[in-house]
């Protein structure tokens, strides 16, 4: 098949995309105009169209000749710095608009655990509003509502990671610490994507999807530190408290390890039913402590180095 993916150069499109491309498809990244060379997936070979997903015209090019659309674009990751109603809400309504208008066969969307257009916290609002969007154009869809997905390049563990190299002895912890987490192996979300799109039974479904143990915030931090050798004790703070805080660090340095909005995942419950992946997709999901070799081999001094560099350049 010939496939179109938003947002392929970002944290799930750099392990997509090359299963893509094994699996036999043709793949054509969507690439926003910026300054900055794109990090486009290394060692396979695809196409390239560069359009904003907010480009209608742009858009209706990038998709000639297409028959799948694999929406991954959003920018979340750039918290406070992020415009999530222009680009995660109204930019998936247009790719959602146009595909229908091309005759595109199905739009796989990645959403989040907790998606409900009526969600009192920012990207789960905006990722409920994106699912209605899909489904109200008429498009044949899929939906797979992740858990929060880990790997080399995350938000959940590279961040932690930062945060233990950043400020010694102490780790700061949201609230109690227990809000449940169902971290996913991001080769096992990528693989589940490009199965079910040769799968005509995953038509107009939407999946929730999760690793294979629900774990609590503080249990995800002692498992990376375990990883790390690293020993912090927890400092426990209230959520208000701490988000001052972090909005004081995406203001002095934009690429941030932690967001308000990471503040707000944490804030309730993200799990689903652990059997789904096994039961559906007859995919044994990896657990969290099986996939964390990259940590220890990142130089996290060196990233922290190069992010406030990029601040000054900025």
């Amino acid at each position: 098949m010939n496939i179109l993916v938003t947002g392929g150069t970002g944290f799930i499109g750099q392990a997509l995309v090359p299963k893509l491309v094994e699996a036999g498809h043709q793949v054509r990244l969507l690439i926003r105009p910026a300054k900055r060379t794109p990090r486009v997936p290394k060692g396979v070979a695809v196409q390239i169209a560069v359009s904003s997903v907010t480009d209608a015209r742009g858009l209706r090019s990038a998709m000639t000749g297409m028959e799948i659309v694999v929406h991954l674009a959003g920018v979340e990751r750039q918290g406070a710095y992020a415009d999530i109603m222009r680009i995660d809400i109204e930019g998936t309504r247009l790719v959602a608009q146009v595909a229908k208008e091309s005759g595109i066969e199905r739009l796989v969307f990645v959403s989040h655990l907790g998606a409900d257009r009526f969600s009192a916290f920012p990207v789960s609002k905006a990722k409920g509003l994106a699912e209605e969007a899909i489904r109200s154009t008429g498009i044949n869809y899929t939906i797979f509502r992740s858990g929060v997905v880990f790997g080399k390049g995350d938000v959940l563990t590279s961040g932690i990671a930062q945060l233990l190299v950043a400020i010694p002895f102490i780790f700061f912890v949201p609230g109690d610490g227990r809000s449940l987490l169902q971290p996913i192996w991001v080769e096992d979300l990528a693989t589940v994507i490009t199965w079910a799109i040769d799968d005509p039974q995953t038509l107009n479904q939407i999946y929730e999807v999760g690793g294979p143990e629900m774990l609590s915030f503080c249990e995800v931090v002692q498992t990376v530190m375990e990883v790390m050798g690293k020993r912090h004790r927890f400092f426990y703070l209230p959520p208000p408290l701490l988000r001052g805080l972090t909005v004081f660090l995406e203001t002095s340095l934009p690429r941030s390890p932690v967001s308000v909005f990471w503040l707000d995942y944490l804030a309730v419950n993200r799990t689903c039913s652990i059997d789904t992946l096994p039961r559906l997709f007859h995919l044994k999901p990896s657990r969290l402590s099986q996939r964390l070799d990259y940590l220890n081999t990142t130089n996290w001094r060196r990233v922290l180095g190069q992010q406030l560099r990029w601040r000054g350049e900025a």
